[in-house]
């Protein structure tokens, strides 16, 4: 680090008699020494990582050729330097500590460089992490299964680290000596190790070299089996889209939008959201913004959709950077003839692209359904009720298929407490939630569903295993919100069920008043199970045909209207 400073105050300088700026030896060799500083490995996953972002402002700054490797390496480093943090919060916190803009600049370098195939390869490594994380502790060994005695060792040692590394670690008092803490520090590092050379030892494995390393692009665009996916890249270079296909090229649209444009947008529609509508119900802060998303985001991509896909037909979003906080679903002119995204697709949301890989991978052919509808009227400590939770539950259990295509039972009121809740959640593959949302921005693993006696916190679903769920509906408020200063890690209750395994969830965005949320329900269960038929793939065109028909009604609010968003298959 200390020689790639002296060579780059050589490049500086004019010691060298060739004039600021043209001394490139100097600049290459600053760069050479960075990248080694970078991979020296007896440095330590953070100082090689410190080492890694110094690489890439200086290779940025100068605009230099080793600039998207350098990117690409604090893409790895900073996933292996997680990988050695306990638990889901002190990752959060290291997130914070990076540039949150990291990932999306990398994106944006190597679509500069003409390299559409890397960028969505750089965004997959580097958003998301914590969730990586999670799930990597969790990946099924099946193709190990039937092999040699050594690969089945291997396959036990596997399982049983990652069930020892997916446990929290002890939680001391902050009074607890701190030696108590180091030894709990150094046994969690120890077993990183041991987790790491048994990984190593499964790359041996012919046709395993690639197990667990991050996705090609070849496999990452399996996600658009259904229908092409629209990453959205917000970085300060600049705004780009790029369309994925299912077997064709991904195309590359540069965005007439910018960073700065985008802050303005997404703090005015913030702000609109916020403000009653009129008495006429305009909300024209809300249109206005509106508008805008449709003319600089979204209808640049709709016009290059028709080679990929048929109007009508449903398409995932799936955004980065500060697109993750634009209702991109309800993009539109808002005017007399006027074009909008809903007439044209059916809109659904993707946290990665790996998420909605596995979301795909199993579908429940099961001729009956079980589904729980949990939910919460006052919580502890409340002095308030929700009067429309009994209802509303009530309402749904009455729209589902009698058994036995739907086995339904409901938690509610006093039995609705957290253990209780979690009991109906790990019991049942469908699931509705009516209760209060909590959203906690400094903390977002302590956001939660409200329950009679504790939350049920997102931490809490992270460390269940619903693979084998199909469907969940999350009727409570600001329950698909992410954390404004780790914008792609996306961290909310919605994500959360759909990372822990749930193919298909409908969240909010936003506050939602109690006459929407029972109007909304009752149109979409009806349009979901109308047929006495239980299909989680349904649920966009469910909720696409049950905001269409709320939009008929003039008197309710835009910001009512567009609150509800459908996330995974």
């Amino acid at each position: 680090m200390l020689l790639a400073k002296v060579y780059l105050s050589f490049h500086h300088s004019v010691l060298d008699d060739t004039g600021a700026g043209e001394d490139n030896d100097s600049l290459n060799a600053a760069m050479h020494h960075l990248k080694a500083a970078a991979n020296v490995v007896s440095g330590g996953p953070l100082s090689r990582l410190r080492a890694s972002l110094h690489w890439v402002t200086d290779a940025h700054q100068h605009s230099h050729a080793t600039e998207l490797e350098a990117y690409a390496t604090s893409m790895q480093l900073l996933d292996a330097y997680m990988s050695t943090t306990a638990s889901v919060s002190s990752r959060h916190n290291i997130m914070k500590d990076f540039p949150s803009t990291l990932v999306v600049e990398a994106a944006s370098c190597a679509i500069r460089s003409g390299d559409v195939y890397h960028a969505v390869e750089l965004l997959e490594q580097g958003r998301t992490i914590i969730w990586t994380q999670m799930t990597r502790l969790r990946t099924p060994l099946d193709s190990l299964q039937n092999r040699s005695d050594h690969t089945a060792a291997l396959m036990k040692k596997f399982r049983n680290l990652s069930s020892l590394l997916d446990k929290p670690p002890a939680n001391y008092p902050e009074a607890a000596p701190r030696v108590y803490v180091e030894a709990e520090e150094t046994r969690y590092r120890c077993l990183v190790k041991d987790w790491n050379r048994t990984v190593e030892e499964i790359w041996k494995i012919e046709s395993l070299s690639c197990f667990l390393l991050p996705p090609l692009f070849s496999d990452l665009q399996d996600a658009a089996r259904d229908g092409p996916i629209i990453v959205l890249i917000a970085s300060k270079s600049s705004c780009h889209a790029i369309i994925i296909p299912y077997n064709q090229p991904p195309t590359s649209i540069q965005l007439p939008t910018n960073f700065g444009k985008l802050v303005r947008l997404v703090l005015t529609l913030q702000g609109a959201i916020k403000k009653d509508a009129s008495p006429k119900k305009n909300q024209t802060a809300l249109i206005k913004a509106l508008r805008e998303l449709w003319h600089d985001v979204v209808r640049p991509v709709v016009e290059n959709l028709g080679g990929f896909t048929r109007r009508g037909s449903q398409i995932w979003w799936c955004p980065t950077s500060l697109f993750s906080f634009l209702p991109l679903h309800a993009a539109g002119e808002y005017r007399a003839n006027g074009e909008s995204l809903s007439q044209q697709y059916i809109s659904s949301y993707t946290p990665s692209l790996t998420a909605l890989t596995r979301a795909r991978r199993s579908h429940d052919r099961s001729l009956s359904v079980s589904f729980a509808a949990i939910g919460q009227n006052r919580p502890a400590g409340a002095s308030f009720t929700l009067g429309g939770v009994e209802p509303e539950l009530d309402m749904v259990l009455s729209l589902l298929p009698p058994p036995p295509t739907v086995f339904s039972t409901k938690v509610t009121s006093v039995d609705a407490t957290k253990s209780r809740a979690l009991c109906a959640l790990r019991d049942n593959t469908w699931l509705h939630f009516a209760c209060h949302g909590a959203q906690k921005f400094p903390e977002p693993f302590k956001s939660a569903f409200l329950m009679r006696d504790h939350p049920l916190s997102l931490l809490d679903i992270t460390q269940m295993d619903l693979s084998q769920h199909q469907f969940a509906f999350i009727s409570a408020c600001e329950t698909a919100v992410g954390d404004p200063t780790t914008p792609d890690e996306v961290i909310h209750l919605a994500a959360g069920l759909q990372f822990a395994g749930v193919k298909s969830v409908v969240g909010t965005l936003w506050k939602v008043n109690d006459s929407t949320m029972q109007r909304l329900v009752e149109a979409f269960y009806k349009n979901l199970c109308g047929d006495s038929t239980m299909n989680p793939k349904r649920a966009a065109r469910a909720l696409h045909r049950a905001v269409q028909s709320l939009a008929c009604d003039k008197d309710m609010p835009l910001d009512q209207r567009i609150v509800f968003m459908h996330i995974g298959v």
